[in-house]
């Protein structure tokens, strides 16, 4: 057989967790992951010097673990986790029983029978009743086994402190809890030096991602999806900052360089997402390689992969092989991951025996070699997440790992190489001219950009970031008073908004139980953008963009409106066949359990969009002053403030893009009575390519919301004749 040059490039990322403006961590899983994963995924390979692998860190995960090295960090989790047992809050009890039992049931909790008695107590009797219920001894054994479950394997097998804790498994002290806090706080410390010293050694390439994990070819251009999929619905107008592509790759080499000794060869772009311009641009900063799926080579090449009854492909030559991009006189080469058996890894072998698993893919591995006729040797590039898939393993995968790395470190016909030795190894490296534009998933971007959830997050972004180009011109030009820190802080948070991870939990293909969570992150980062600047926040940034199931009735327009705006049912025809938005006010509420809003209409004619709300009596005359918002997103947020004073109109503005008109009344007419009209004129949106409009209402009340509509997210209403609404230009 020939000789298989191996490429395993283990992937290691989280999203930035911090709350930009508390500087707490909303979500632990850096801390987590880095206890139980990234530090044993590279100390394993001592035990297999011949064995050679990459490790992608991504820039903000390694920043992240840095402050969690330093002990300088705010985690409510961790506070809450090891405070004294008898001290706990109401608040810290409640957040230890949402977030103890968010850990593998099978291969995690189950190893403590301790752990899964506390979990079915809270199981049967109820959140609320075990909070009661419990002693001071069951929040300690809750604490301890949730933090105990994320440990490395090694420190169950080779710690003292670690393995006694494991082995007694219920009936902690305090000090005993203290020296797991110590223990955790040691492991943090020692993973960035891991992966140091295995670079130094050697036996480890560690490459970067673009610093927050951006999809590239998005930031270059977000139009880019049309090409993978015409249908792709994107944001209007287009986002479209290469000038930030180069940025998060400049910071990420910056930061690799100075954490790990020399810069970067090797790129992960996030989620294998590649185009021209994007790798382009990596050329010219001088990354030697990336990588991506086998699925962007197939559609650059115009081939296909399809495997045998064994597993081998067709077109095999294409496959194991970099290839070599040359672009406008840069030159860049690209590794192209087994689908297949990186999927074997990623969800198939964790239910199989260990042994079994190993010798399965050392056999696939040994079967490439055995059928290779071509005369430079092939590559295989096996790429995977270097934390997710190994909870699903018994013992955390790390039999399955030592077998494996054995098998393949006895074989001398296979040879596992860094990425950057497989580029030595190859031989002559075949050219291509152009790549396809894609990801990882697909071969497109869908995930990110493929959702209505999705494109309202991009246009959240490109408001947030017209702002910031706005801002920095006037201070350009002398008319801003705003500091250079809070324009770099402005701009740190639009990077970290830039970030792949908010618009994965975005639409229907992914979802958590921290969905809320992820989603209020992601809008604070955009909400400081403006805070930093100094500029209002756009209401839609209080509305959450996920969308949950609400308890609604709902009916599309069925003709176009005749309205006179006057804030009375004029006729009985008046509102006939307009569109009906109505909540079950018993399920949702906003500032003070206030119901305000009965419900509202909507509906266009050939000029105007007409919205009408209808006002709770009983509840309406308890206010002698409020406003009511309506918010309108085409490409950007329109406002119209309906000022209300002892139940008559006092006054309106309006807002679009961070602008306020000033005559208002030209565009927009409104009418206060018995229920509450406004018009808005075609004029006042840019439709070009859009399919919808997202429309929300809200009373406030002395400077907050009182009520809103929909309780979650916006109305979404369609555009074209079908819906009885404006057509699309």
């Amino acid at each position: 057989m020939k000789a298989v040059n191996l490429v395993l490039i283990w992937h290691m990322h989280q999203p930035q967790y911090r709350d930009p403006s508390s500087g707490c961590y909303v979500l632990p899983w850096t801390r987590l992951h880095a206890l139980k994963d990234y530090w044993g995924m590279v100390k394993i390979l001592e035990e297999f010097p011949s064995v050679h692998a990459t490790f992608n860190v991504v820039p903000s995960l390694a920043a992240q673990i840095e402050e969690y090295a330093s002990g300088r960090f705010k985690e409510p989790w961790f506070e809450a986790a090891f405070a004294v047992a008898e001290t706990l809050t109401a608040e810290q009890k409640a957040m230890i029983l949402d977030r103890a039992f968010q850990v593998n049931h099978e291969n995690l909790m189950a190893r403590w029978p301790r752990f899964v008695e506390l979990y079915r107590q809270v199981q049967t009797s109820g959140a609320q009743t075990a909070a009661a219920h419990f002693s001071a001894g069951d929040w300690r054994d809750l604490q301890v086994l949730s933090q105990l479950a994320w440990m490395d394997e090694f420190y169950f097998t080779r710690d003292p402190v670690i393995s006694a804790l494991a082995a007694k498994g219920k009936h902690f002290s305090e000090k005993q809890k203290a020296s797991l806090r110590a223990k955790q706080m040691e492991l943090l410390a020692a993973v960035l030096p891991e992966y140091r010293l295995a670079a130094e050694r050697g036996q480890v390439e560690i490459s970067t991602t673009p610093f927050y994990h951006p999809i590239l070819p998005l930031v270059c251009d977000s139009d880019i999806a049309r090409v993978s999929n015409p249908n792709t619905p994107l944001p209007q107008p287009a986002f479209r900052y290469p000038e930030d592509a180069r940025e998060h790759l400049a910071r990420a080499r910056n930061f690799h360089e100075l954490r790990f000794g020399k810069a970067p060869a090797g790129l992960w772009p996030s989620e294998g997402s590649v185009s021209d311009q994007a790798l382009e641009i990596a050329a010219e900063m001088g990354f030697k390689w990336f990588a991506t799926d086998e699925g962007v080579l197939g559609r650059t090449r115009n081939v296909g992969f399809w495997r045998d009854a064994h597993g081998y492909p067709e077109n095999a030559d294409s496959l194991y092989s970099p290839w070599k991009l040359k672009r406008n006189g840069h030159e860049i080469y690209g590794f192209f991951r087994d689908h297949y058996l990186s999927d074997l890894l990623g969800f198939v072998y964790s239910r199989m025996d260990s042994e079994a698993a190993a010798a399965d893919l050392h056999r696939r591995i040994r079967l490439i070699g055995e059928r290779w006729t071509g005369e430079r040797p092939p590559t295989l590039s096996i790429i995977l997440d270097g934390e997710n898939a190994w909870e699903y393993y018994p013992g955390n995968g790390r039999d399955f790992l030592r077998r494996f790395y054995a098998r393949i470190q006895a074989d001398p016909d296979i040879k596992p190489l860094t990425v950057s030795e497989a580029i030595d190894a190859a031989g002559e490296i075949p050219a291509i001219e152009g790549i396809f534009p894609g990801s990882w998933i697909n071969a497109n971007f869908d995930v990110w950009i493929g959702d209505s959830e999705d494109v309202r997050a991009w246009d959240m972004l490109t408001a947030a970031r017209a702002a910031y180009a706005r801002s920095l011109a006037e201070a350009t030009n002398g008319n801003s008073h705003r500091s250079p820190v809070e324009f770099a802080r402005a701009f740190e948070s639009l990077l970290a908004a830039e970030g792949s991870d908010w618009c994965w939990w975005y639409g229907p293909e992914h979802g958590t139980a921290n969905d809320a969570e992820f989603d209020a992150l992601y809008r604070k980062h955009l909400t400081e953008v403006y805070s930093a600047l100094g500029q209002d926040v756009p209401d839609a940034l209080t509305h959450p963009i996920k969308r949950r199931a609400e308890l609604a009735k709902r009916e599309d327009p069925t003709e176009y409106l005749q309205v006179t705006v006057d804030g009375r049912e004029t006729s009985y025809f008046e509102w006939l066949g307009a569109g009906y938005f109505a909540s079950d006010r018993q399920s949702s509420a906003m500032h003070g359990r206030v119901f305000l809003i009965g419900d509202f209409m909507y509906g266009f004619d050939e000029e105007h969009l007409f919205i009408r709300l209808d006002l709770l009596p009983d509840i309406a005359k308890e206010f002698t002053e409020y406003e009511v918002r309506v918010t309108v997103w085409d490409a950007r947020e329109l406002r119209l403030t309906v000022k209300v004073r002892d139940q008559k109109l006092a006054g309106i503005t309006l807002e679009q893009g961070g602008l306020c008109f000033l005559h208002p009344e030209e565009t927009v007419v409104a009418g206060v009575g018995r229920i509450i009209e406004v018009s808005l004129e075609r004029r006042l949106f840019e439709l070009k390519g859009r399919r919808s409009l997202l429309l929300g209402v809200a009373v406030w009340e002395s400077g907050l919301p009182v009520d809103v509509l929909p309780a979650e997210g916006y109305l979404e209403i369609p555009l074209g004749e079908s819906g009885f609404a404006w057509r699309p230009e």
